[in-house]
């Protein structure tokens, strides 16, 4: 008779632990998945049942015209696919910069840079953000929003990006400059290219954040609805129901379909995301 390891025994404990860790983390997409086949009435006092009692498709259908879903997720799209391509650019060639400078200034910067990261004031930042876009005349569109994100929200890129440059070795740089390259000539034709996973891994954070953040695309688009993102216009979605309480069987669909476009470039990117973050934390 083959005996059991009894070393064995512990890993199932672990995948025990592991299939309740995905669980949790998997339950409120699921529900608001299935939550948003329900009535109104159902979501409200059916409790956590999952499954509904009438599969209402029609809620797709009403969240979709009601939202104008067309605009708002092109409203989403243009105001990402700025702050993506931004953050990759300002991210790389921020770190490209302090890991391969040497001089005291230098390092401070960086040091200040990095300091900034254990520093966080919340909402507070939003008024001198808010002042900065005026002087600059843009307070009133969605490239307020672009130009912090990219300039102002990056501090954790400018880290990956200094420790995954520091892990390319420095002998490639002087090999360049015998060939007559100068400084970003050596970063845009020689080293960018070798920053896939880094790329990747940046610009699927920069997606997941600019595509679901609401409170400064809707401070900043406070005066025309037609520059509001999707996310902002999912949450109108609670009173467009036509009922005095609020339309959650709406904002569930809605919120289902904002859902789809990052799913997809998680899963899409995701084994980038994965190398990037590994081996931009090896060494800093």
């Amino acid at each position: 008779m083959k005996i059991r390891p009894v070393a064995a025994v512990p890993y199932i404990f672990i995948y025990i632990f592991l299939i309740l860790l995905v669980f949790v983390a998997l339950f409120p997409v699921i529900y608001i998945f299935l939550s948003s086949f329900k009535t109104n009435m159902e979501i409200m006092v059916g409790g956590i049942k999952l499954l509904p009692d009438k599969w209402m498709f029609s809620n797709y259908v009403r969240a979709w015209q009601l939202a104008n879903f067309s605009r708002y997720t092109w409203n989403s799209l243009y105001m990402c696919a700025f702050i993506v391509v931004g953050s990759i650019v300002a991210a790389t060639i921020q770190g490209y910069v302090f890991s391969r400078g040497t001089s005291k200034m230098t390092r401070f910067i960086y040091g200040m840079v990095m300091a900034s990261l254990f520093i966080s004031v919340g909402s507070l930042s939003l008024f001198p953000q808010l002042q900065i876009t005026q002087f600059l005349k843009i307070d009133r569109s969605l490239w307020g929003v672009i130009l912090i994100y990219v300039f102002g929200m990056n501090v954790a890129y400018v880290f990956l990006s200094t420790s995954f440059y520091n892990q390319i070795p420095k002998e490639i740089d002087e090999a360049a400059r015998i060939d007559g390259c100068n400084f970003f000539r050596i970063y845009r034709s020689i080293l960018f290219p070798l920053t896939k996973p880094l790329i990747a891994t940046i610009g699927l954070i920069s997606f997941r954040a600019s595509w679901s953040e609401y409170l400064m695309p809707y401070i900043f688009t406070l005066g025309d609805q037609n520059k509001w993102p999707l996310v902002v216009g999912v949450v109108s979605l609670r009173s467009m129901g036509g009922e005095s309480a609020v339309a959650w069987d709406l904002m569930l669909a809605g919120i289902s379909i904002s859902i789809i476009p990052m799913m997809i470039v998680y899963l899409t990117f995701n084994r980038f995301f994965i190398t990037g973050l590994t081996e931009g934390s090896i060494k800093g």
